[in-house]
């Protein structure tokens, strides 16, 4: 297991106990720690270093902001935020569970039923936040925690902040953008500066292809690949993998990818 670096023990020495590292990607690394204040367990993510160097605290703090006022049962809330000698963090309650990925990981595909209430549970969290003018930008199953029965929508406002920042160089070499190509929309991918709610609704359709499907829309060897794919191509009906899938979830899936 990796070890948590000293410095970052000490930034967050009187606000958190960090026990050990529990996950880490292309946008941050997950701690599970103590909340000293409230003797709890917690969800700390810190941001890269390079990602927050690009991003900055006040526009990290800005999204946040957005996002802490988000309040439902679908989205994981946001307990805490802050900038500790140069690191920029942000805490969730820690969730006994797994993420969809994960999930994805083990079974491939999803049971229709199973797939069905899940996805419900993410269109009924992205509802309430389009209401509120806020677009996620980044849905995909890395960023859905799966507790008890139900989905839990992680990583607002972050997510938008990387996504924005994801058109640096430096960012994408090293990595940031890895994996998110098989969910972003075309006007996503041909970097189209009027990104708004459609790109999650995108992105949930892709998600909800790949419960299904065992596989993404869009299956490339490169991220450019990918990229090219969604704005040039329409992804093979849905029953061509799972040929039992009833016609009108298959609709509602499809329609959600064009």
């Amino acid at each position: 297991m990796p070890e948590i670096p000293d410095r970052l023990t000490a930034a967050l020495a009187d606000r958190y106990a960090l026990k050990h590292e529990i996950g880490a990607g292309g946008m941050a690394t997950v701690y599970l720690a103590e909340d000293l204040r409230h003797q709890r367990d917690v969800a700390v993510k810190v941001l890269r270093p390079e990602l927050a160097a690009t991003l900055g605290p006040e526009r990290f703090h800005r999204e946040i902001q957005i996002a802490a006022k988000l309040q439902h049962p679908h989205i994981l809330p946001l307990l805490d935020s802050g900038q500790a000698d140069g690191f920029l963090y942000y805490v969730m309650p820690f969730v006994e569970g797994e993420s969809l990925r994960e999930r994805l990981t083990r079974v491939r595909e999803l049971p229709i039923y199973e797939a069905t209430r899940l996805l419900r549970d993410v269109a009924d969290a992205l509802s309430h936040a389009h209401a509120r003018g806020v677009v996620h930008r980044d849905i995909k199953p890395e960023n859905v925690m799966l507790s008890g029965r139900h989905a839990l929508v992680t990583d607002f406002g972050v997510a938008k902040a990387v996504s924005e920042a994801k058109g640096n160089a430096n960012l994408t070499t090293a990595g940031v953008a890895l994996g998110t190509p098989s969910y972003m929309s075309p006007e996503q991918a041909a970097a189209d500066p009027n990104v708004d709610h459609r790109a999650d609704i995108y992105a949930l359709g892709a998600m909800g292809y790949e419960l299904l499907a065992g596989r993404p829309p869009f299956v490339g060897t490169t991220p450019q690949q990918l990229l090219a794919m969604h704005v040039t191509q329409e992804p093979d009906p849905l029953s061509r993998y799972r040929p039992g899938v009833p016609a009108p979830l298959e609709a509602v899936i499809m329609r959600c990818l064009v």
